[in-house]
């Protein structure tokens, strides 16, 4: 149970990051001046944030099956996966500290783009959620890359696990889609109250992946030296 709610973790702090968090607002408002139906608003949003969480768990099914699939390369996470994951941890955890930095991958989505595929309905808002998604920020992508594959690759229901880091991350999207399918036209209170909750999320969970990667890199790399 701690793994599934690690993962489901994971995703709500990439989704409450100020940049994932910008780019999700940014969609379903951007969404919401094509559709006059609040109701149309609401299902464009819910269909948004579905194609964010298929490509989660379909782009982190994949790492993890074809990791797990190739004998060389499982017997030598099966080995040493306690030997990485310490290092890892830790320098996760100094990134969600600031402090250290790193740029994200970057998927550019022209304005021309965005506006053909919110009006292609449904099936554009999915299809939206699914580029957003590929869009890694730093965050999202230390996050999912860094912590997320890393604790799917050592445990046994780990191909779930992206799937509960995608629904993580759909929690604020959906609320953001009702509140404008509600009539909400202000979300700046509610974007400082989340960027203030980020900050100490990110801080929290920083300091736990320093205290874990220490434990792991005492336990796995330096015990055995002495």
């Amino acid at each position: 149970m701690i793994v599934f709610m690690s993962a489901f973790w994971f995703g709500l702090l990439t989704a409450i990051s100020p940049c994932p968090l910008a780019s999700n607002i940014a969609a379903v408002s951007f969404l919401s001046k094509n559709v006059e139906n609040p109701k149309r608003v609401l299902w464009s949003g819910i269909a948004y944030t579905v194609g964010r969480m298929f490509t989660y768990a379909i782009v982190g099914a994949v790492i993890i099956t074809s990791l797990v699939s190739i004998p060389l390369a499982a017997n030598f996470l099966q080995k040493y996966m306690g030997r990485i994951l310490g290092p890892l941890l830790f320098f996760i955890g100094l990134f969600l500290l600031d402090i250290i930095k790193f740029k994200g991958l970057n998927v550019s989505v022209s304005q021309e783009k965005q506006h053909s595929l919110a009006k292609g309905g449904l099936k554009g808002a999915f299809a939206l959620g699914v580029v957003f998604a590929l869009s890694f920020c730093p965050i999202s992508a230390a996050l999912f890359f860094g912590s997320l594959i890393p604790l799917a690759l050592s445990h046994k229901a780990g191909i779930v696990l992206p799937f509960f880091y995608g629904l993580g991350t759909a929690i604020p999207v959906v609320f953001f889609a009702v509140a404008i399918a509600w009539g909400v036209k202000s979300f700046s209170k509610w974007f400082q109250w989340i960027n203030k909750v980020q900050a100490y999320a990110k801080k929290i969970t920083g300091i736990i992946f320093i205290l874990a990667g220490a434990y792991y890199i005492w336990i796995y790399i330096l015990s055995p030296i002495f």
